[in-house]
C-alpha cells in the first residue's frame, strides 16, 4: 500500500517489490518470506537524498494474492482501503504510516504567545483521496477526533494535531497483533515529543 509495488511483465511472470530507504524492512521481509532474492542499492536522484534500497520478489500466488485484496499494479491513485481484519488494522495503520507516514515536531516561534512552542502533527500522504478518506473513517473509531485532509502538489495528505497524533500512537503501537513490527526511528520521534510535552500521564488513562 506505501512502498511496494505489483509488476508483471510482457512474458506473465509476476513480482511484488518493494524499494525503501532503510534497508532493515527488506531485511525483515526477506527473513520472514524465506526469500534469497538480492536486496540492490539504488544511487540517489538528487544530493543529499538518502540512498533507496530495492527487493524484487518473483511470485505469482502473492501477486494473485494481493489482486483479490484490491490492490492493483499503478496504484497510487487508484489505491482503496482493504477489508483487514480487526485485529490486524493498527499492524496495517502502522506499517503504511512506516511507509507513507510522517511525524512532525519542532518549535516555532508564537507572536501571539511572544515565545517559543512545540508543535506535534502526524501525517499520512497518498495520491488516492478515497484511501486517505477511509483511513480517516477507521482512525476514528478508535480515538481521532480531529484533523483534516488536505490537497499537495502532488497528491493529499492527512493531517492530525497533538492530541490526535496521541490517539494514533497508542492504536498504532498498543493495539492488535505483532506490535513489536515498527519503524524505529518514526515510533522513537513520537515518543520524543510524548515525552517533551507532558503527554505521558494521557497516554496511560
Amino acid at each position: 500500500a506505501a512502498d511496494g509495488s505489483m509488476l508483471e511483465n510482457n512474458r506473465g511472470a509476476r513480482f511484488i517489490e518493494f524499494t525503501i530507504t532503510d534497508r532493515e524492512i527488506l531485511e525483515y521481509i526477506q527473513e520472514v518470506t524465506n526469500s534469497n532474492h538480492r536486496i540492490s542499492e539504488r544511487a540517489s536522484r538528487k544530493e543529499g537524498w538518502k540512498i533507496q534500497y530495492r527487493l524484487q520478489i518473483g511470485s505469482r500466488r502473492w501477486f494473485d494474492d494481493l489482486a483479490r485484496l484490491g490492490f492493483t499494479q499503478a496504484k497510487s491513485q487508484s489505491l482503496k482501503f482493504p477489508a483487514v481484519p480487526k485485529s490486524m488494522l493498527a499492524g496495517f495503520v502502522r506499517g503504511y504510516f512506516d511507509g507513507d507516514g510522517c511525524v512532525h515536531f519542532k518549535k516555532y516561534h508564537s507572536k501571539e504567545r511572544g515565545r517559543e512552542i512545540w508543535v506535534l502533527s502526524t501525517s499520512f500522504t497518498s495520491g488516492s483521496v478515497n484511501f486517505l478518506e477511509s483511513l480517516f473513517h477507521v482512525l476514528k473509531k478508535v480515538g481521532v477526533k480531529g484533523g483534516r485532509i488536505a490537497t499537495k502538489e502532488r497528491g493529499y495528505e492527512l493531517v492530525l494535531s497533538r492530541h490526535d497524533s496521541l490517539a494514533l500512537y497508542r492504536f498504532m503501537y498498543h493495539t492488535g497483533e505483532a506490535t513489536e513490527l515498527f519503524l524505529a526511528r518514526k515510533r522513537q520521534k513520537l515518543e520524543e515529543a510524548i515525552r517533551v510535552l507532558g503527554l505521558d500521564k494521557k497516554l496511560q488513562s
